[in-house]
């Protein structure tokens, strides 16, 4: 197995600049991992296809305005910071442009008004700076939604790239297969036998990145924030004994799922790197969208599915026109 045996080739005029309206909308491919058969529909048919009785497992974590701008305190250079993830009161890891201006002792005044100051503490791999800032209120006062690098317009309305079920801040990107549900949609769900149930994965820096390693398995991803709720772990219990699917909406919740590995409330720090070869214990089926080429992402649902199914999947999407990424299309596997 090899990286560069999950590349593709996509133009980039199908990676999608705006999310469509409403959110249910967007078209939907359905793959039959049994089979591999290919199916086109539009979202909101996703009410007809999951059957009653089936547990949703959503994931409710919030996307923080985790881009800040400021300048140095003593050269009043411009710097900007992306929040990667909290370590405790205060203390952040984060990216950090021009890298150079960025070495550890360096004071930063944030803000138009400059009203936090973000002190450099060290550099990690990568070049992941610890931060310490001065006051967290900040971050909601000063932040800026931080889209994904490959979409270039900018978002009129913030909460257009949260799911509307969205509860718990700690988020640098939405978990984009949720941004399909709208309210209305969910309670039709709700109201069929569908039974929602939430986990919370907080997602960091490997949603934007290719694995760069020839080898996969040489990779060594990120870890996420994850809690599996007592009310989670008993719906799950409920589900396995009954005999009912369990489907899981995004690539997040997959990973809490089978991070934790069987139906029991825990929280921690996800290390789980999903590849061909993993044996699924809980999830049945997922709903997700398309992912970048080489990334962990792609990788985690040709585990899934199969690499050669994912793949075909993928040039199918492209050839009908499909929307890729955050706030193009989706797909249900299972």
């Amino acid at each position: 197995m090899r990286t560069d045996d999950f590349d593709y080739h996509l133009p980039p005029e199908l990676i999608a600049q705006t999310p469509v309206e409403p959110r249910d909308s967007s078209r939907m491919l359905v793959l039959d991992r049994a089979s591999g058969s290919v199916s086109h529909r539009q979202f909101s048919d996703i009410l007809e296809l999951i059957p009653p009785g089936a547990v949703l497992v959503l994931n409710r974590s919030r996307v923080i305005p985790a881009r800040l701008y400021g300048r140095r305190k003593d050269t009043g250079g411009r710097v900007e910071l992306l929040l990667l993830r909290r370590e405790g009161e205060g203390i952040w890891q984060a990216l950090g442009k021009p890298g150079r201006s960025l070495r550890p002792g360096v004071i930063l005044a944030m803000g138009e008004n400059e009203s936090v100051e973000a002190e450099v503490l060290s550099i990690g791999e990568e070049g992941i700076r610890r931060i310490r800032l001065s006051a967290e209120s900040g971050i909601d006062r000063l932040g800026e939604m931080p889209l994904p690098p490959y979409i270039h317009q900018r978002l009129s309305d913030p909460e257009r790239y949260q799911t509307v079920y969205s509860r718990q801040p700690g988020s640098v990107a939405a978990p984009t297969a949720g941004l399909h549900f709208t309210p209305g949609l969910l309670d039709a769900m709700r109201d069929k036998g569908v039974e929602t149930a939430f986990v919370t994965l907080h997602v960091g820096l490997d949603t934007f990145r290719p694995v760069s390693e020839d080898d996969p398995t040489e990779h060594a991803i990120h870890t996420e924030y994850y809690e599996m709720p007592e009310e989670t772990a008993a719906a799950l219990t409920r589900a396995r004994a009954e005999g009912r699917s369990i489907i899981a909406v995004g690539t997040t919740s997959v990973r809490t799922l089978e991070q934790v590995g069987r139906d029991r409330a825990a929280s921690g720090q996800a290390d789980l790197f999903i590849l061909p070869g993993h044996r699924f214990r809980l999830v049945d089926g997922m709903i997700t969208n398309f992912h970048l080429p080489r990334s962990s992402l792609v990788m985690l649902v040709s585990a899934f599915a199969g690499r050669e199914r994912i793949l075909a999947a993928y040039r199918e999407a492209i050839e009908e026109r499909y929307r890729f990424y955050s706030f193009g299309d989706a797909m249900l596997i299972w």
